[in-house]
């Protein structure tokens, strides 16, 4: 299945390709038609607190959206693709479908507002002929080049700040003409509200054009949170320029009244024109590629994936586009579907932050966003989404829903395959045998995965520490278990006793694990059998930690020789001495080494686990420098080059560091740039069988008397890709 990543020719950058169409939606139509029936109706200050308010719901989902669009590599189909791999295909295509729909018609809705602009000059033309030939100007404009119908935006911005300059050059800035607080002919402030709040709802024509970024990570929350900021800024000016310029009553009966204020009027409408102009050109670039990427995750056509090899650009899916809004167009009359679309578009605003919220409280591993945004920051942008909804239009809102919930109905009929993780498989690990059920019906995937750590102690002084340590990897999010093994038949031991104590034990230091007492005939067959057979549906085990063995020399050869034979049941291991704590005090943040030697893909596993365990109380803050050793310096360079090149797809905080070791001596090298660090992670070899004892004095001998080291063979599915996705 397509997973619709951005194309080798994308090359639009932040400005042109986020910014500038997000800015220009957002300065729209009701910048200048209705903002100043709203000062009149709400007051000066009154319309302050309603561009508050709908600039803090903007936010906080522009805020959401950034976290989502900064974890993952972002393709094409903007905020459906995020949906889509946050939320699971169903929920993703259930507002994708109608999103679609809403972008598409709303071309057909910018171009009747430029065709009834134009009346101004032209009194008695026919508005549905003009409306159609506009359709047909952008869909031709933006078929050719995105990167053209995008510069056309650059001179439409120059003609909308002269406009704003105009406006306030006209003002006399003596005495406001209108009350602090409306209303003036009955309209209260949920009233204003709806009506004014549409004008910030253009997050989305930026984050559209996903694919054709260049950096979308880095552009998408840079781009659209720069605009939301402008957007705002002009909102809370241009009230006071319209209570200083004209009497309420003016403002509340005269759409046109910037041409009465401004210094030079003609310059208003030019502006205004370009306004909507702009919104209908970002309207029909985004329409085609969510519809691009509907069809390249199967829930349409394969044709509307197509793209014109000269041009790079969704050939059908802008002719499909622009059918559907030539048809539109003979509708006439728009205003109660555009009621609708609007909701279409605010129920996907408010699953953004849903999503958000989802990630940040499941916690996977996989959500690693460069701009993290706290879970309930995201749930009051979803609550307030839903509080424009019903302010806006109850009715539509309910039928808007209602068609989504249909969308979701069909998908969920049919047999489509997701060959991506997403934040259900989270959802499902919180919530007991429901989930479960869930879980068994989810594909695995790298995003999904999280440490489920079966931890093998037999005295009940080593368990503490191995069971901290196994909980501090999961960060209460993972199932650990503590298992005891006892040699013999089950009648020959208390096992309930045993199990009642461990789990005292456990509660009263705090940690979060099960644990289990099992009695086996011989100790290492008995492991191997537990270990194989232990977990549920989605919760099995996937790790295996041992405590260091007291011989190190000797007790090592039996963790390796288990090591080898957990491998081939894809289970990976970690052998764990911890013999002092993290400091105290914090006067400096605790330092973990990952030694990397790229060979026996450990790399990842251990830098993961590094990377959890910093999210601990423990180990919160730990730093994290990544160790390679080459034999010499030309080599150096082309491996520290290879390491930087990786580490910003890690989304960790990482430190590279290559080491030149010309004296042939690579463990006692390694012992010795370890003794500083707090925290030691080393790979495990492939173990061969007959070579464990050598292998175990040559461990035994590099490790020497570091306190804190972690031994690592990463042996499940996923190898080489837990954390560079």
């Amino acid at each position: 299945m397509n997973r619709t990543q951005p194309p080798p020719s994308a090359q639009l950058g932040m400005f042109l390709g986020v910014f500038t169409p997000t800015i220009l939606t957002i300065l729209g139509v009701i910048m200048y038609l209705r903002s100043g029936w709203v000062v009149a109706n709400a007051g000066m200050w009154g319309t302050v607190g309603v561009v508050v308010l709908a600039n803090s719901i903007t936010l906080l989902t522009a805020l959401s959206m950034s976290a989502l669009a900064t974890s993952m590599r972002v393709g094409v189909g903007g905020a459906y693709f995020l949906l889509s791999r946050s939320t699971g295909l169903a929920i993703g295509g259930a507002l994708g479908i109608p999103l679609f729909l809403s972008q598409a018609l709303s071309v057909t809705l910018y171009a009747y507002g430029i065709a009834e602009a134009l009346t101004l000059f032209w009194p008695g033309a026919p508005v549905p002929l003009l409306a159609a030939g506009v359709v047909v100007a952008v869909a031709a404009i933006a078929a050719r080049s995105t990167s053209l119908a995008l510069r056309l935006q650059l001179p439409i911005m120059v003609l909308i700040a002269a406009s704003l300059v105009s406006l306030f050059a006209g003002v006399s800035w003596t005495t406001p003409s209108v009350a602090p607080f409306g209303p003036a002919d009955g309209a209260d402030f949920w009233s204003v509200f709806a009506v004014f709040f549409p004008a910030v709802t253009g997050i989305l024509a930026g984050v559209s054009l996903s694919g054709d970024l260049r950096d979308p990570e880095k552009a998408i929350p840079t781009g659209v949170l720069a605009a939301v900021a402008v957007g705002f800024a002009v909102y809370l000016v241009v009230p006071f320029a319209l209570a200083y310029g004209a009497p309420a009553d003016v403002l509340a009966s005269d759409s046109m009244v910037w041409t009465r204020i401004a210094a030079v009027p003609w310059l208003i409408v030019p502006g205004m024109i370009g306004a909507i102009l702009s919104s209908a050109l970002g309207s029909i670039l985004g329409a085609p590629r969510t519809l691009q990427a509907l069809a390249g995750d199967g829930l349409l056509p394969p044709r509307f994936g197509r793209i014109d090899e000269t041009t790079g650009e969704p050939v059908e899916a802008f002719r499909v586009t622009t059918v559907l809004a030539l048809a539109a167009v003979a509708l006439g009359e728009l205003n109660t579907v555009a009621t609708v679309l609007t909701m279409f578009f605010l129920t996907t605003y408010g699953m953004l932050n849903v999503a958000a919220a989802t990630e940040a409280l499941v916690g996977d591993p996989a959500y690693r966003p460069r701009l993290r945004v706290p879970w309930w920051a995201s749930v009051l942008g979803a609550i307030g989404c839903g509080v424009a909804m019903v302010a806006i239009r109850w009715d539509a809102a309910m039928a808007a829903i209602a068609i989504e919930l249909l969308v979701y109905w069909a998908i969920t009929r049919q047999s489509l395959e997701e060959t991506w993780g997403d934040v259900r498989a989270g959802v499902w690990y919180t919530l007991a045998r429901r989930a479960l059920h869930g879980l068994e019906q989810t594909r695995p995937d790298p995003r999904s995965w999280r440490p489920h750590v079966l931890v093998f102690s037999g005295h009940p002084d080593r368990m503490v520490p191995l069971a901290r340590f196994a909980s501090d990897l999961g960060q209460a999010h993972g199932i650990v278990t503590v298992t005891t093994l006892l040699p013999g038949q089950p009648e020959d031991h208390e096992i309930e006793a045993q199990i009642a104590a461990n789990r005292a034990r456990l509660l009263e230091e705090k940690i979060t694990a099960f644990t289990e007492v099992i009695a086996v005939p011989e100790l290492e067959s008995g492991l191997l059998t537990v270990a194989q057979a232990h977990g549920i549906a989605g919760l099995a085990s996937n790790t295996v930690v041992f405590g260091w063995p007291t011989d190190a020399s000797l007790g090592l050869v039996g963790v390796l020789r288990l090591s080898r034979r957990l491998e081939r049941l894809h289970l990976s291991t970690a052998c764990v001495r911890l013999d002092e704590p993290p400091p105290e005090g914090r006067r400096r943040r605790p330092t973990a080494v990952v030694w990397w030697k790229g060979m026996e893909s450990n790399g990842d596993l251990m830098l993961l686990f590094a990377h959890l365990l910093s999210h601990s109380e423990r180990w919160r803050g730990l730093r994290i420098v990544l160790h390679s050793v080459v034999d010499r310096p030309e080599a150096a360079v082309a491996q520290q080059e290879a390491l930087e090149t990786l580490v910003p797809s890690l989304r960790m905080d990482v430190r590279v560091d290559v080491i030149v070791d010309t004296s042939g001596d690579v463990p006692r090298t390694i012992r010795e740039r370890s003794t500083a660090a707090d925290l030691v992670f080393l790979g495990l070899g492939t173990v061969d069988e007959g070579s464990e004892g050598v292998l175990a004095r040559g461990l035994a001998g590099m490790v020497g008397d570091l306190p804190n080291v972690v031994l690592v063979r990463n042996a499940g599915p996923f190898r080489g890709r837990l954390v560079a996705d």
